[in-house]
């Protein structure tokens, strides 16, 4: 058994059972640099090991009324932060799958591509600013820009003058205009916007 600045490990490990905070920096700053290397040999990663290291001390000053003394404590500090380093490297690949199937996703799918949002967007804003027309003015605009009639097919439909249509129509896009100003590209080449 090891003998740490002149205290046996086993006396240590009984101190620290009950709770003695001395002992466990003692154990800490004995074996921390050590450990540190050997998780750099599963990471490559020195913060990631110091972190993988800090972790199992902090479980470890944890549960410290459930040490049972015993001679074989640097093979357990050991075995315990190989394991932790095993469990980081499977939650990395398990993370980098992650990534890439969600790098892949989001070039290939749909419901990633931002003008999706966008268009969903506008098309709300749209549909509240023609709702703020009034009645007879919202209807023809629908008729025109939603339906796709001319501006004769609306006449004769609703036995209004073509002159009438045409100055409803004008009004139409003079509110949209205003209320759509943020979208005027899209409007325009979604034929809105004039």
């Amino acid at each position: 058994m090891q003998s740490i600045q002149g205290i046996d490990e086993k006396d240590l490990i009984v101190r620290l059972k009950n709770g003695d905070q001395t002992a466990f920096e003692l154990l800490f700053h004995f074996y921390y640099p050590g450990l540190v290397m050997y998780a750099i040999q599963f990471t490559t990663d020195r913060m990631e090991a110091e972190e993988i290291v800090q972790d199992f001390f902090v479980r470890f000053w944890q549960r410290h009324q459930q040490i049972v003394p015993s001679d074989s404590l640097k093979s357990y500090l050991f075995l315990s932060v190989k394991n932790g380093s095993l469990n980081f490297l499977k939650h990395k690949k398990i993370e980098e799958k992650y990534i890439r199937s969600m790098t892949e996703l989001s070039n290939n799918h749909l419901v990633y591509d931002p003008d999706l949002y966008i268009a969903s967007e506008l098309q709300e804003k749209i549909k509240k600013s023609i709702d703020l027309l009034p009645e007879k003015c919202r209807e023809i605009f629908i008729m025109s820009r939603m339906r796709g009639l001319k501006n004769e097919e609306i006449a004769a439909e609703l036995n209004l003058s073509k002159r009438t249509v045409e100055t409803q129509i004008s009004k139409a896009l003079k509110v949209l205009r205003v209320e759509l100003k943020d979208y005027v590209g899209l409007l325009v080449l979604l034929g809105i916007y004039q």
